[in-house]
């Protein structure tokens, strides 16, 4: 049942206060975190003494931070191909398909989410140590694949929910093969789903942490893998540094994913 607000009374100005409550709650972190990246002293502290730029300069001049932020774009740019791909052909597949087990094949797919992440990890890292692929590229790919797909399979099968597919059977009928018809019809409809499950997969393998530092080597680290392993080692603002560009990067993926929605409804 949703809630009457007009009806709530006194109870309004209450929930309004906690609603901005949580909001700080949750925002207040991520400030902290951007002011101590600007600090001059070599330590976490917090208010900084005075502020600087320095902390910036050693993060981009220091080619183990580079190499780890550029390992962490490659490999997520790889998974999110895969995963659209993927997760196109499986909500395909999901959303049309009438065979027998198709449930029980949906709930397989989405049981990365659900399932604990160090447990996949720890399953993972067993299964490419068997394999020689421990510490690879090829085992950060699998990997973050495996927790990317879910989010494409899911918003791609929301899209294709909404969308006619007589559209598609029209255009077969005017001569376009099946496939032909999926890729010059369908997926430009439901081109919205796929935009949200490029950023969605991007975003989980960008952030992932837990499965990085299973599959990391000492000569491949991903940039979540690089700042918890120097937050062991040294306090040094470098990481809130690293941190604060991590956030941003999220956070403007996630308002071009809001532009992209607004401008389809306009």
């Amino acid at each position: 049942m949703l809630l009457d607000f007009e009806k709530l009374g006194g109870l309004k100005p209450f929930l309004i206060g906690l609603t901005v409550l949580v909001c700080l709650f949750l925002i207040l972190p991520i400030l902290f975190i951007a002011a101590l990246s600007f600090g001059s002293s070599q330590w976490l502290i917090f208010p900084p003494p005075s502020w600087t730029f320095k902390w910036y300069q050693a993060l981009f001049t220091d080619p183990r931070w580079l190499y780890s932020a550029l390992s962490s774009l490659k490999i997520a740019a790889i998974v999110t191909v895969f995963s659209v791909v993927l997760g196109f052909l499986a909500a395909l597949g999901l959303n049309r398909g009438s065979f027998t087990g198709r449930e029980a094949l949906r709930a397989l797919f989405l049981t990365p989410m659900i399932l604990p992440v160090v447990v996949l990890a720890v399953a993972l890292y067993a299964l490419f140590l068997q394999f020689g692929l421990a510490g690879t590229t090829i085992a950060f790919i699998i990997a973050h694949l495996l927790i990317a797909l879910p989010f494409s399979i899911i918003s791609i099968g929301n899209a294709l929910d909404g969308f006619d597919k007589s559209i598609e059977d029209a255009a077969i009928l005017c001569g376009a093969t099946p496939w032909e018809a999926r890729i010059r019809v369908t997926v430009p409809a439901v081109s919205h789903g796929i935009f949200a499950a490029a950023i969605f997969s991007f975003l989980a393998s960008w952030d992932e942490v837990v499965l990085a530092i299973f599959m990391a080597s000492p000569t491949l680290q991903t940039l979540p893998v690089k700042i918890w392993a120097t937050l062991r080692q040294d306090l040094t603002p470098v990481i809130a540094a690293a941190s604060t560009i991590l956030i941003a990067f999220t956070i403007l993926l996630m308002v071009l994913a809001a532009f992209f929605r607004k401008g389809r409804k306009v």
